[in-house]
């Protein structure tokens, strides 16, 4: 009987969604001996037109993952679709378009001009700009085009699961992938992984505060952090009211608080607007001069309340550029 065949793909990203497939570790071979994997550019000298030559629905799933930025990475994701039983949206940024979502502040020309014309560090006399298509003697250069917005996966293609986190911990690809060779998949669209919130399982809870106490918003270089005492009761914005559980506490184990990479529970719409109600609840200021010194001192609000989450949201994108 042959292997169920799977496909790992990548767009917008930045590897580390790869590098968690192989920190798997031993569990790796399991993998490769329970499956036959038919594309994985990062790792194997795979061909789009090696997927293109298979039948319909002959790859039983596609592990997808980063967000499309790209027409190349919109056109690979609806091959793989259209090839695939299934599809997952594997890490933050095809889940809810991670860290290269917060391009969506932005826009194309704004972003080109400064990489290839404005940083300090540029030296473009010329001001030259990528083209989508060139002419050279040896015959014309194609590159695809560079979309004005991020979007998610599921902005783009028909997703069945998602596999969340920056990057998804072991533990939980592991699940997944023991789910899907079992046949054990739970309701289409679900992300697989724990829907409660990271403060229900977090060791510093019991000092999370319940009362207003907050006066000032604190970054983390500006104070000694107490490494057993709730960030937010340090004035310190940490995204675990509104971020699902699952991450093994990376970062709160690293004394660093959680920016939402695990993005929301099925119970959350928007992430961004669910820890400014979190954290709003727990400001102590009344008078009108206190209130905006409490909310000028958060460095970046959109950017930290949307850190990985911003095409996912409400918001999409700015609109006034």
């Amino acid at each position: 009987m042959s292997k169920p065949k799977v496909a790992f793909y990548w767009c917008a990203s930045c590897g580390g969604c790869e590098e968690a497939v192989v920190d798997l570790a031993e569990n790796i071979l399991k993998v490769v001996e329970a499956v036959d994997i038919v594309l994985w550019p990062v790792a194997m000298d795979f061909k789009i037109k090696d997927i293109e030559v298979l039948k319909n629905g002959e790859i039983a799933v596609s592990f997808i993952n980063g967000a499309i930025r790209t027409e190349e990475q919109e056109h690979v994701s609806k091959l793989l679709r259209k090839k695939s039983g299934l599809v997952i949206a594997f890490g933050s940024c095809a889940h809810i378009g991670g860290i290269p979502g917060l391009a969506n502040f932005s826009n194309r020309s704004k972003i080109f001009d400064w990489v290839y014309k404005d940083a300090p560090s540029v030296k473009n006399p010329g001001f030259i700009l990528p083209q989508e298509k060139i002419e050279v003697k040896e015959g014309d250069l194609n590159l695809p085009m560079f979309y004005d917005t991020v979007y998610t996966l599921d902005q783009v293609i028909d997703v069945d699961y998602y596999i969340p986190g920056c990057a998804p911990p072991p533990d939980i690809i592991m699940n997944a992938v023991e789910a899907l060779l079992s046949g054990k998949l739970p309701q289409k669209g679900a992300v697989l992984a724990p829907d409660k919130a990271l403060c229900d399982t977090c060791k510093r809870k019991a000092t999370k505060p319940e009362n207003p106490v907050i006066k000032e918003f604190k970054r983390v270089h500006e104070i000694m952090l107490d490494q057993n005492r709730c960030f937010l009761d340090q004035g310190v914005i940490c995204l675990g009211p509104a971020t699902r559980d699952g991450c093994g506490e990376r970062c709160i184990n690293a004394n660093m608080p959680c920016r939402g990479c695990f993005g929301p529970t099925s119970r959350v719409l928007d992430q961004g607007a669910k820890i400014l109600s979190a954290i709003s609840s727990l400001l102590n200021v009344n008078e009108e001069d206190q209130i905006k010194m409490a909310i000028d001192s958060i460095a970046d609000p959109a950017g930290i309340f949307y850190f990985y989450s911003l095409p996912a949201s409400l918001l999409r994108r700015r609109l006034d550029i």
